[in-house]
């Protein structure tokens, strides 16, 4: 559990940078025959990005960070939704939050391995698909580690933490 905590640290951590050097690359570079690993490469040459307040991670998330993240990495086009904002209620965040993984879980059960090294396009940067499968994996570990802080500091024990039945 240590290793893979680590590597979630290192990979988080890594992000940004991996994502500019990957845009770089991209442009130049044939398909690759090793996206994963070209993806994880990339990742460790960025910096981390700024700290989100707990409202604009879910803001985030319910705006661009599902649909794009999970679209782009299953090939499928990008709902257009109403933008929301910090200013929505718990209700709306979270009614939102609901349908944009309802989304995701439609995308990745279409989803299979072999189009990884297929190019796509996603906030401004070029990449291939292993890249945008990396980014969604890490962008959701980076926030629910930031949102399990928040509640921490609030005295509020995240879900992962409670008490099993």
């Amino acid at each position: 559990m240590k290793s893979r905590a680590s590597f979630l640290t290192i990979a988080l951590t890594a992000l940004p940078l991996a994502l500019a050097a990957q845009e770089r690359a991209a442009a130049a570079a044939p398909a690759s025959t090793s996206p994963v690993a070209d993806g994880l490469r990339g990742m460790h040459q960025r910096f981390s990005p700024a700290q989100m307040s707990f409202a604009q991670i879910q803001v985030h998330l319910a705006n661009e960070g599902n649909d794009v993240l999970c679209g782009k990495a299953a090939g499928m086009e990008v709902p257009k939704r109403a933008a929301v904002d910090t200013t929505a209620t718990k209700e709306q965040l979270v009614a939102r939050l609901k349908e944009t993984f309802q989304f995701c879980e439609q995308a990745f059960a279409k989803m299979d391995d072999t189009k990884l090294a297929d190019p796509v396009s996603m906030f401004g940067m070029n990449m291939n698909r292993a890249m945008a499968v990396l980014i969604t994996v890490a962008d959701w570990s980076d926030h629910y580690s930031q949102e399990a802080n928040y509640l921490r500091l609030n005295n509020i024990l995240p879900p992962t933490a409670q008490q099993r039945m």
